[in-house]
């Protein structure tokens, strides 16, 4: 069965790294999108570039603190009614801020949590009452790897988000399922893909460009699965390890 073209696609952290990416390889299939991140500045650029390179490519762009989340409804609502419809909404906004607990960094971490998890719930709402309004569309969560174990130092709280993340987004596809609803929702879980939030971190073995990354997330996004590894190899294999083996030996992995 063929997957319905999703016309018009909102990514919300649209300014950089996978969000930004995620723009250009949609743009290129001529897709119509809705734009936004708190860096507007970075967003005008991009639209200037996106519209002089596909000049069939309809392009909006607006500020949205996600942590706003008063702010997230509003926006969601503001581009449904200029689209006239949002057919795909990827929850990409997120931050890799932390350390170690009980460190003094608890402000960190707090920001972090904030940010991947209750903003995400923010966001999953908003698509969601335009979806279910509508009667159709497709929601996209970005997790991660880390969601699939406990992770140590800085990571600590970044995989605990993306965990919860991942267990949102079934539990949103439990409801829907138990519904018959139409609306389609995916998970992606990337490996290592070179981006402004990971960019300090040296050594990191199986790491791609972000424009390689970005090209493969959109490739796993249009297959709307229920959950993706994105680059599949060799992430698949690591995911299926890593929920296997003793905590100690997962820690080798990465």
């Amino acid at each position: 069965m063929t997957q319905a073209v999703r016309k018009t696609i909102l990514i919300t952290g649209a300014s950089s790294g996978l969000g930004e990416g995620m723009a250009r390889e949609f743009a290129k299939q001529g897709r119509d999108l809705a734009l936004c991140a708190r860096r507007t500045d970075r967003l005008e650029q991009l639209k200037v570039e996106l519209e002089q390179a596909y000049p069939t490519t309809r392009v909006s762009i607006k500020a949205l603190d996600v942590n706003d989340h008063d702010a997230v409804f509003r926006v969601f609502k503001e581009f449904k009614q200029e689209f006239g419809s949002l057919d795909r909404v990827i929850v990409n906004a997120g931050m890799g801020k932390g350390a170690s607990l009980g460190t003094g960094y608890f402000y960190a971490n707090v920001q972090t949590a904030q940010t991947n998890f209750v903003a995400a719930l923010a966001q999953c709402e908003a698509a969601l009452e335009i979806f279910r309004e509508q009667n159709s569309g497709h929601l996209v969560t970005v997790s991660s790897i880390s969601a699939l174990r406990g992770m140590p130092r800085a990571m600590t709280v970044y995989a605990a988000t993306k965990a919860g993340l991942l267990s949102l987004t079934e539990g949103i596809r439990a409801d829907l399922i138990k519904s018959n609803s139409p609306i389609k929702v995916s998970c992606i879980l990337p490996g290592y893909i070179r981006s402004e939030i990971n960019e300090k971190v040296k050594n990191t073995p199986f790491m791609i460009d972000n424009e390689t990354g970005c090209r493969l997330l959109v490739k796993a996004i249009d297959k709307e699965p229920v959950q993706s590894y994105v680059p599949s190899w060799p992430w698949a294999v690591i995911g299926f390890l890593m929920k296997r083996l003793p905590l100690k030996w997962v820690m080798k992995l990465g």
